[in-house]
């Protein structure tokens, strides 16, 4: 069927949510504009679907959403009685998706519980394992602007589902029209999260703490950023003891359009620009913010009359560090005791794992694989072995209550290190420099390269393709040392067979800087990840810089030549 067809059989078929046929309407006379939204289905992978809320083939709406479900019930449908929990976030259509995907379960035959209220990702993670799912759907397009949505899968042992089980979901997806009727006869009905499994999720993140009080007294700004957040995190920080929290009130509560922050990541300073003002008028101690599905946690530490953002990195190696010393003091660090890492983190966690004696594992981008390897030791009834695993984009979790980054549990162990420090007479960033002036000046940066639509997609491909046959020999007077390629060609012996095959190259130079290009798996974007460390920070940012303007003029050229 061409595009034209699709659209066609959509503008005929698409009624049953109104905004559909207005939005077909809308673009008839525009063949760039149908061609967009029918050009491919919506990619389904490891991270399930996420794309532009909308019509079409290739944008989240019921149709997609319907579609992917039945897809999974078809897949699940090799197991005795198959179940599924579903969440869903402050987004745009949320909670019509979850909806959508409860009913389409049930109808075919398998069970659900559906959370009654929106409630973040980690808690979902937490839900599927607390009852015994075969799989778990949380409605979010986590970070992304607010035109987008999406459909996270997890499987039943809370994880983000392998590249094997997304492959097989394909499959079953793929032999499911758009407009096939729902399956009747079912006798399944749609059940609410018991309200004892909310309880059980504060329990469980309240568990994870290193301190049996609260050191010394904070006062908190909080934002959540109009998503998920706000209920779990004061409700799991009040009842740890801290009591002076003020919610930013422009994104207290949940709203899809997120009016004061377009791009709603903590990883983006404007995102956070309402919270440092309050921040810093209220001479609070710290600035916390999660992302609207509340997986991902930024923070700000105030310094005088200004707030300083930190990176992912940095917060991640001061977790670290936090985990490893207070685990040390009250005995209980296991024996053997593993951290997890991914590739793009910086190495600064290596040398502070080092100095601890834990060992530290590297894994792909994505907390899927921070969340396999948690599964890899229990499987060996090694869990407990397992203390702390973070990646750079403000990913944590320091237990194996769930298996993806948590929030939650992020927010109050941030927490209690920074009361911990306070304590001692020393804020977060004198942590930060005094691991600095330890461990060496480690400078990680990212850069993001849009590529929209069909062009920018065939595009991002073609680039890679062009960098592994000509691969850089030297950037900024150094010489490419080595090349790292993760992408496992056939026929040809892979170079990390511990690690599943993924479109990234790094290029380590022989100043140590480290260079890593990989395709977004849930943006059209091409990301640029730079990693320099040197005796001092002025030196590892000029480093930096030198490299991302080097690396990034190849990658713009490259572009303008294909657009």
């Amino acid at each position: 069927m061409d595009i034209q067809d699709k659209y066609r059989q959509w503008a005929e078929k698409a009624a049953e949510d109104p905004d559909i046929p207005a939005e077909l309407a809308a673009v008839k006379t525009k063949p760039d504009e149908i061609e967009d939204r029918f050009y491919r289905d919506l990619a389904f992978g490891t991270g399930g679907l996420r794309g532009v809320i909308g019509a079409g083939t290739n944008r989240m709406n019921i149709y997609t959403v319907r579609r992917a479900t039945r897809g999974i019930a078809k897949w699940l449908q090799t197991q005795e009685k198959p179940s599924a929990a579903i969440s869903y976030d402050s987004r745009i259509k949320s909670r019509r998706f979850a909806e959508e995907t409860a009913r389409t379960f049930a109808a075919c035959g398998v069970k659900v519980y559906l959370y009654p209220q929106l409630m973040p990702t980690p808690a979902l993670s937490f839900a599927v394992r607390r009852l015994h799912c075969s799989a778990g759907i949380m409605i979010t397009a986590s970070h992304n602007p607010a035109k987008y949505n999406g459909y996270k899968v997890y499987g039943p042992d809370g994880c983000q589902i392998t590249t094997r089980a997304a492959e097989e979901i394909t499959a079953c997806i793929q032999s499911i029209g758009y407009f096939d009727a729902l399956p009747n006869g079912s006798s399944t009905t749609v059940q609410e999260v018991p309200q004892s499994v909310f309880e059980d999720f504060y329990q469980a993140v309240l568990a994870q703490r290193l301190e049996s009080r609260v050191p010394a007294p904070l006062k908190l700004i909080y934002s959540p950023l109009n998503g998920t957040g706000l209920v779990s995190v004061t409700t799991v920080l009040k009842r740890a003891g801290y009591q002076d929290i003020t919610v930013v009130p422009a994104q207290e509560k949940p709203d899809g359009n997120f009016p004061t922050c377009p791009y709603p990541n903590p990883e983006i300073p404007e995102a956070m620009a309402e919270g440092i003002k309050l921040c810093c008028t209220q001479k609070a101690d710290l600035l916390l913010a999660t992302d609207p599905d509340c997986d991902r946690m930024g923070i700000a530490v105030r310094h005088g009359d200004t707030c300083q953002l930190l990176s992912g990195n940095e917060v991640g190696v001061l977790l670290l560090d936090y985990v490893c010393r207070r685990r040390l003091a009250l005995n209980q660090m296991p024996k053997n005791p593993v951290a997890v890492k991914t590739i793009v983190t910086t190495e600064m966690a290596t040398k502070v794992a080092e100095h601890y004696g834990v060992e530290l594992r590297d894994v792909l981008t994505g907390f899927k694989y921070i969340g396999e390897q948690i599964g890899f030791l229990e499987k060996a009834g090694e869990a407990d072995r397992y203390i702390f695993g973070f990646e750079e984009s403000y990913g944590y979790l320091s237990g194996t209550h769930v298996r993806d980054k948590d929030a939650v549990n992020a927010c109050l162990l941030l927490c209690d290190m920074a009361a911990d420090y306070k304590a001692k007479g020393m804020s977060l960033l004198d942590a930060m420099n005094a691991l600095y002036q330890t461990y060496g000046c480690y400078k990680n940066s990212l850069d993001s390269f849009a590529f929209e639509g069909e062009t920018g997609f065939h595009i991002m491909q073609d680039f890679m393709t062009y960098l592994r046959k000509n691969p850089p020999k030297e950037l900024c007077g150094h010489a490419v040392a080595l090349v790292k390629d993760y992408l496992q060609a056939p026929g040809k012996p892979a170079q990390f067979p511990n690690l599943p095959s993924s479109d990234v190259l790094q290029y380590v130079l022989d100043d140590g800087t480290c260079l890593t290009v990989r395709p977004s798996g849930t943006e059209p974007k091409l990301k640029l990840y730079c990693a320099a460390v040197a005796p001092t920070m002025q030196a590892a940012d000029a480093s930096c810089k030198s490299y991302r303007k080097a690396m990034s003029q190849i990658i713009e050229n490259f572009g303008k030549e294909k657009a």
